[in-house]
């Protein structure tokens, strides 16, 4: 049985670091809070966020997806309300946006939003 340690796997230019393309594993991923100043807290291939409105936010990433038809699943809590609410995303190969609306139809802001892509990078 053999053990591979390494510090740093660069491509095979010497230079740059290695890029995950045509695997199945995760590409991105976002976690931040919605509310007030938004800020990404963690984040793996997302490049700025910014809050357009009440409710909903702009994702970009560092690296494009090939296509729109990369995977997504996003949550955030939002505590105002005890029923249920509902988000969608509007789904572009360099951004994503993540959006919260509560039981009674209107945006609302969210906290602990976390979000995750899968797919081929460009």
């Amino acid at each position: 049985m053999s053990t591979l340690k390494a510090d740093t796997i660069v491509a095979s230019d010497g230079t740059s670091p290695v890029t995950l393309t045509k695997q199945s594993a995760l590409k991105g991923f976002q976690s931040y809070d919605g509310t007030g100043t938004i800020a990404i807290g963690d984040s793996l291939n997302t490049s700025s966020l910014t809050d357009t409105s009440t409710g909903q936010y702009e994702v970009n990433f560092t690296n494009n997806y090939f296509s729109t038809d990369y995977s997504n699943t996003h949550g955030g809590v939002y505590a105002a309300d005890n029923g249920w609410y509902h988000w969608y995303y509007n789904v572009a190969t360099g951004s994503i946006g993540h959006y919260f609306i509560a039981t009674n139809n209107t945006y609302v802001d969210c906290s602990h939003i976390s979000g995750m892509q899968t797919g081929d990078l460009a």
